[in-house]
């Protein structure tokens, strides 16, 4: 019979054993989570005070800056304590609640990504009934029905897991707490915990990924057939493909940790693979959704070219 014990804490393994990498890898990461929050940041501060940006497409990029603040606010500090600290303890509620808000705003940017898409698809597909389509109302309910579905379904999550009994070792192989190395240390039956990742987690991952495509798709398709313009066409293929990039940057990954079966070997992959969608993915969205957009630009030199006149009129 198993030793079963009430786990109070779990030792998390972290990225690597290797002492010398540590601060290698503190630096990276600690590069990558202030760009995050000054880029994600700054989206947000002109989404919210910029006026020329109160429209559909910028308040969902609103919601997606939100979400990868707060999003790579879950892994990313515990990763940058526990490369500094000996000891990588975590406690027992606070490895649930970790894997909770993991997976509501995982959850909730695979399905944000899939109304973006949808936006995009209304706005070049549809333009005269954009506005109506696509009215103050509509928006604020897809958002609702995003964060609202993921919120329950990371519950599902937390839930099950939290009523799991786990024998004796504490030490988790991962550098975060979810559900796949928790299921691991577990020595009750976690069938249905494995089904609900795959199905459930894989259901909600890949039917975006695949609205997402549709709405790509049938938005290249037709401009291919109803706009003859070049220029329009080439300026779309180019949006398109650096939104695909960031999608597929994404929902590639999840689909490959949470779909496959889990296993010993793959814990490594988990963990490359956790990075890309958790840390990667988040700084490039600021990127690709507002660098090659035209208002945000014209916002951009605004705010920095009044900057520059103060600076100019203060030593002047």
């Amino acid at each position: 019979m198993e030793n079963v014990t009430t786990m109070n804490e779990f030792l998390l393994l972290g990225l690597t054993g290797v002492q010398e990498l540590q601060p290698f890898f503190f630096g990276i990461f600690l590069i990558i989570y202030l760009i995050n929050l000054i880029g994600n940041g700054s989206i947000l501060v002109m989404v919210v005070l910029e006026p020329q940006l109160h429209s559909p497409m910028y308040f969902f990029l609103g919601n997606l800056s939100c979400l990868d603040i707060s999003y790579s606010s879950v892994t990313l500090p515990k990763l940058l304590v526990n490369l500094v600290c000996s000891r990588r303890a975590i406690s027992f509620l606070g490895c649930i609640t970790q894997l909770h808000f993991f997976h509501f705003l995982g959850s909730t940017e695979a399905i944000l990504l899939a109304i973006m898409a949808f936006d995009r698809f209304v706005a070049i597909c549809n333009p005269l009934r954009y506005t109506v389509i696509m009215n103050p109302q509509v928006c604020i309910l897809l958002a609702a029905a995003a964060w609202l579905i993921s919120f329950f379904y990371a519950l599902m999550h937390s839930v099950m897991t939290a009523h799991l009994s786990f024998c004796g070792s504490q030490k988790l192989n991962h550098f975060f707490c979810d559900v796949k190395p928790l299921l691991e240390l577990a020595c009750s039956d976690t069938l249905l915990n494995q089904w609900l990742l795959s199905i459930v987690t894989g259901s909600i991952s890949m039917g975006a990924f695949f609205l997402t495509l549709l709405s790509y798709f049938y938005v290249i398709g037709f401009l291919l057939f109803k706009n003859r313009s070049c220029r329009i066409l080439h300026k779309a293929l180019s949006t398109c493909a650096s939104h695909f990039m960031v999608v597929c940057l994404f929902y590639g990954p999840v689909g490959f940790t949470y779909i496959r079966p889990a296993s010993a070997t793959s814990m490594i992959q988990d963990r490359i693979m956790a990075i890309t969608y958790s840390a990667v993915t988040p700084v490039l969205n600021p990127l690709i959704y507002t660098l090659r957009n035209k208002e945000v630009m014209m916002v951009l030199k605004k705010i920095f070219g009044r900057k520059l006149f103060k600076d100019w009129q203060q030593h002047h």
